[in-house]
C-alpha cells in the first residue's frame, strides 16, 4: 500500500517537473534578445570606462526596418550586402515606425550582421556583431548616447542583427508616436519594446529544454 502511494506522490511530482520544463521552454523561445544585445553593449562600454547609452525604442524599431528591408541579402561569408540610402530612414524607416519626423535625430553609427542560424545574444555579440576592428570602433565612439537594436529571421533562412546608435537626448529625439502602441510587428523584434520576438528566434524548443523533457518523460514512464 504504501508502494503504491509513493508511485502516485512520483508520479504527480514528474507532472510537475514536466509542466515547469514546458513553461521554461515557452519563456526562453519568446523572450526579446534584443534588450539583451543592449545590454551585452552597455556592459562592455561600462567595463571601458564608457558612458552608460539609452535604450531607445524609436532606434530599436528602426534597427529593425532596416534588416526588414536586407532580409535576403547574406553572403556566404555572413556579410550583409545592403546599404540603405539616408532617405529610406526618413521616408520609410521613420514613417513605418511611427517615429515623430521633428525628432528624428542624427545616426551617429550603425553596425549589422548575419548568421545562417538563430544563435544567443552573447555569441550574436562576439561573433556576428562585433567581429573585427571597425565595428569594435563604433561600438566604443564616446559620442554615443543612445542605442537600438534590430534582428529578424528569414523562414528556413539566415537572420540579421542591426545595431544602430546616436548622439540624441533620452525622450527627445526619434521618439514614437503614442509611445508606440500604433506599431504593428509581424516579425521579428525590436529592443526598448515590451512586446516579445514574433518568428526572430528558431521555432520549436530549445536543445535543453528537449533534453530535460525526455529525460523527465523516461522517468515517468519508469515509475508507472
Amino acid at each position: 500500500m504504501m508502494e503504491i502511494k509513493l508511485s502516485c506522490c512520483h508520479f504527480h511530482f514528474l507532472c510537475f517537473l514536466l509542466a515547469a520544463s514546458l513553461v521554461f521552454s515557452h519563456a526562453h523561445n519568446h523572450g526579446n534578445p534584443a534588450n539583451e544585445i543592449v545590454d551585452i553593449i552597455n556592459k562592455n562600454r561600462t567595463d571601458q570606462k564608457l558612458p552608460h547609452l539609452n535604450d531607445s525604442p524609436g532606434l530599436g524599431c528602426m534597427a529593425l526596418q532596416y534588416i526588414e528591408l536586407c532580409k535576403g541579402n547574406c553572403t556566404g561569408n555572413n556579410v550583409v550586402n545592403c546599404k540603405p540610402s539616408e532617405d529610406d530612414f526618413t521616408e520609410v524607416f521613420a514613417p513605418n515606425c511611427g517615429v515623430e519626423l521633428p525628432t528624428f535625430g542624427t545616426i551617429t553609427g550603425h553596425v549589422i550582421g548575419c548568421q545562417k542560424k538563430y544563435v544567443e545574444p552573447s555569441i550574436a555579440f562576439s561573433q556576428v556583431l562585433v567581429k573585427d576592428k571597425s565595428s569594435l570602433s563604433i561600438l566604443k565612439n564616446k559620442s554615443h548616447t543612445e542605442v537600438g537594436v534590430g534582428l529578424v529571421g528569414v523562414h528556413k533562412g539566415p537572420f540579421f542583427w542591426c545595431v544602430l546608435f546616436s548622439n540624441g537626448q533620452t525622450n527627445s529625439t526619434f521618439v514614437l508616436e503614442n509611445r508606440g502602441e500604433g506599431i504593428k510587428q509581424k516579425t521579428g523584434c525590436y529592443s526598448g519594446s515590451s512586446a516579445p520576438c514574433s518568428g526572430a528566434q528558431k521555432s520549436g524548443f530549445a536543445p535543453s529544454s528537449i533534453f530535460s523533457m525526455s529525460y523527465v518523460l523516461i522517468l515517468l514512464f519508469t515509475f508507472l
